[in-house]
């Protein structure tokens, strides 16, 4: 069992995407995607508020931050505009917050949950890996680049998803690490490929606003939220 006061619990944002511009601070359901994340985290009830940080260089997106009351980490400008690599420079926090562990959220998830945020956490508390992952079930076909079938149909010759055994996808908005590990390129654990601890959660909550159809999509959903969720 992990202390809590060893998870660092971090959001990291910038304005420069290019598929979305200014994502984070657009108009988004009379709010934006920054600040409903900010009002799902400050209102958790297991993660201490000072173990909240958001790691920004836009004196935009740090503002946000300050009427939250929320610890920010000055990420550089040459960290902003990283495409990824490598993973020290896009995750400079790594050797500079005094903590053990990372917990990642995305901000691009306007649909996620408090309580699933929560759930991860506790989660990832508990358990025995040095890293965690949100994912959500699929039962459905698949098949190879090579068109060849990756499902068992079990003898069938007609689709029916109710006798498919489970795969689960990413769902790219909750991750768990060691911090500690980030400094040799690693992300999750040491293996690879990563065995984290795999967190099921529901797949309309990891909606993720990456295009710009998916943030007016996402933005009907998140109006529609309590009818849909």
């Amino acid at each position: 069992m992990k202390d809590p006061k060893d998870i660092l619990v971090l959001v990291q944002a910038r304005l420069g995407s290019q598929r979305v511009p200014r994502k984070m601070l657009r108009p988004f359901a009379n709010t934006t995607l920054v600040n409903i994340l900010f009002d799902k985290l400050t209102s958790s009830k297991i993660i201490p508020k000072e173990n909240i940080y958001f790691s920004a260089y836009e004196e935009e997106l740090k503002e946000v931050a300050n009427k939250y009351s929320i610890n920010i980490f000055n990420r550089s400008e040459k960290s902003a505009n990283s495409e990824g690599t490598p993973m020290t420079e896009i995750f400079e926090w790594h050797d500079k917050l005094p903590f053990k562990y990372v917990v990642l959220i995305s901000a691009c998830n306007p649909l996620l949950k408090i309580e699933t945020v929560d759930n991860f956490v506790s989660n990832f508390i508990n358990s025995n890996k040095e890293g965690g992952f949100a994912v959500f079930e699929k039962k459905t076909y698949y098949w190879d680049k090579e068109r060849r079938p990756l499902t068992d149909w079990k003898g069938s010759t007609t689709m029916n998803t109710k006798f498919v055994e489970p795969v689960y996808e990413a769902a790219h908005c909750l991750y768990a690490s060691r911090m500690d590990i980030i400094k040799q390129g690693h992300w999750m654990d040491t293996k690879s490929p990563p065995e984290p601890e795999l967190f099921i959660m529901d797949e309309l909550e990891a909606f993720d606003i990456d295009y710009e159809w998916q943030f007016k999509v996402g933005e009907q959903l998140f109006i529609n939220r309590k009818e849909i969720l």
